[in-house]
């Protein structure tokens, strides 16, 4: 690799408004995710979908994750143009979320709304992506908290009026929320249209009214070792340990996955235990395809790269990959089984067609707006928090009193006091946005930040779809389709996540206390 600069700068600090134009994005890049998170599931049934098809139909969405999130990172450090390095993915994948935002209310069939979704995430991925890696870019250690608890708040607030949309539509303008069997009300429609005007307008607003700096800019930072992209050599001996490190993986995934396929196979089991085995399997044989494609010591192209960098991830990375896995899958346990858990738990019916079920559905947006609008508010404590703290210690707080908050849930009867339980959610949901990402950053090799920001989506892509994969089964097994239980499984998970944080190690501690 070439030699940096023999004189290093700092980043300039930006100003306030600064930072919130670059996170502005996220503002629209939630409201896809709000709608999504508390409609999708409604949908699904509207159209058809059997309670335990709901997590099976989710599957897509995160396969879809798995794809795009490192290809989209790989490309984005290795891009500049007019428009500069991240920005042409947020537009990019701006537009075609919004597209799929307008088709989807308007799906006839289980099969297209399914597709939807599959094309919804996937470009929501695209631009939600380098937004990550632009916050480490363009600020400097010292300022990455607060950039990322901006776009905590813009994904707080986005939340609270995507969430709450198809209630305010129905109760304040009157639009009609109930529809004949197999379509979708016009409260939900209306909602997904002005999702998508929102979505594109507010990334839009990012793309224009923010920086970046250019290659040559970066490489003269402080905290960035290079920004030139060549093919990195190792010495004979380093290449072979590290392609038989490779082989040993790609074998023991491959045969891992290859016995519980045979298991499943031969205990008869349901067809989502499946997935998971099969994508072991799966990227165990790219794992070996990459050692097979390197033959000199080289890593020669896209591919190579991904897989072998999949290997040397930072310790700190690996860390938090472990309480990522179990946050998210707490999260998606909540966004797959709100809406038939409280309309079961609370209003009292399983009648998807039914007038009660569609006031819990909407009570379920209300208490997403709810939780999101708690972490829009505590965003900006987190913050101060940590440094009176530690960001460690601050995310172990939040995560614990998410947890609690899930669990709550299965004691309350009335749908008001439901909003208590969303202040800890909440709570651990502004953290889950920016702590976790505030303590990778400073881990990370900077001519690479977009694509290990890629990788470690994963690990919420990952436990979305062991989310989707199990929990169906298990409420149709062992939690007597009680979607309930599910969520009471998600405030575990929570509260776990917390308490693995104590193997967290922040490098960038010091700067935050000083």
């Amino acid at each position: 690799m070439t030699n940096s600069p023999a004189i290093k700068t700092k980043k300039p600090k930006l100003s306030f408004w600064d930072i919130w134009n670059m996170s502005f994005g996220f503002l629209g890049i939630q409201f896809g995710f709000a709608l999504q998170n508390a409609n999708v599931s409604s949908i699904f049934q509207r159209l058809g979908a059997e309670m335990d098809e709901i997590s099976l139909l989710w599957i897509a969405a995160p396969v879809t994750g798995l794809i795009v999130q490192p290809i989209i990172g790989y490309f984005s450090d290795r891009t500049w143009n007019s428009l500069g390095r991240r920005r042409p993915y947020f537009l990019f994948g701006a537009i075609f979320a919004s597209i799929a935002l307008f088709l989807m209310p308007n799906s006839p069939v289980l099969w297209m709304a399914a597709g939807m979704l599959w094309i919804l995430d996937a470009s929501i991925n695209v631009s939600m992506e380098p937004f990550r890696a632009f916050v480490g870019d363009n600020l400097s250690s010292e300022q990455r908290t607060m950039g990322f608890a901006m776009q905590s708040f813009f994904i707080g607030t986005g939340a609270v009026i995507a969430s709450a949309l198809p209630f305010i539509l129905t109760n304040w303008f009157g639009v009609n929320n109930v529809a004949p069997e197999g379509e979708i009300p016009d409260s939900v429609t209306w909602s997904f249209y002005l999702g998508g005007i929102i979505f594109f307008l507010a990334v839009l607003w990012t793309v224009m009214k923010s920086k970046e700096y250019s290659p040559e800019e970066l490489a003269s930072f402080e905290d960035h070792e290079s920004e030139e992209f060549q093919t990195e050599e190792m010495t004979p001996e380093a290449f072979q340990i590290h392609r038989s490190k490779q082989l040993k993986t790609g074998l023991i995934m491959s045969i891992v996955g290859g016995l519980i396929i045979a298991l499943l196979v031969i205990q008869n089991l349901d067809k989502e235990l499946y997935i998971l085995a099969i994508g072991l399997a799966i990227v165990g044989v790219l794992f070996l395809l990459a050692a097979m494609f390197q033959s000199d010591g080289r890593k020669d192209g896209a591919f190579t790269t991904i897989m072998n960098d999949m290997l040397t991830m930072p310790r700190t990375m690996v860390q938090l990959a472990v309480v990522q896995f179990f946050s998210w899958f707490a999260l998606f346990s909540m966004w797959i089984y709100s809406t038939p858990a409280v309309a079961g738990h609370v209003f009292g019916t399983t009648n998807v067609d039914s007038a009660e079920y569609s006031a819990g559905a909407e009570w379920v947006g209300i208490m997403f707006a709810v939780y999101n609008g708690v972490a829009a508010i505590v965003a900006f404590g987190l913050p101060i928090l940590a440094k009176q703290t530690s960001r460690k210690t601050t995310h172990t707080i939040c995560l614990v009193l998410g947890g609690l908050g899930l669990i709550s849930i299965f004691f309350i009867n009335d749908q008001y006091l439901l909003m208590a339980s969303m202040v800890g959610v909440g709570i651990a949901w502004a953290s889950i946005l920016s702590m976790p990402y505030a303590i990778l950053t400073g881990s990370l090799p900077a001519d690479k930040m977009g694509y290990y920001m890629g990788i470690f989506n994963f690990f919420i892509v990952i436990p979305q779809m062991v989310a989707a994969t199990i929990l169906g089964f298990m409420v149709r097994n062992f939690f007597g389709n009680e979607p309930i239980f599910a969520i009471i499984t998600g405030g575990i998970a929570m509260i776990l996540a917390g308490v693995l944080m104590v193997i967290v190690e922040d490098k960038d501690d010091v700067v935050l206390q000083s």
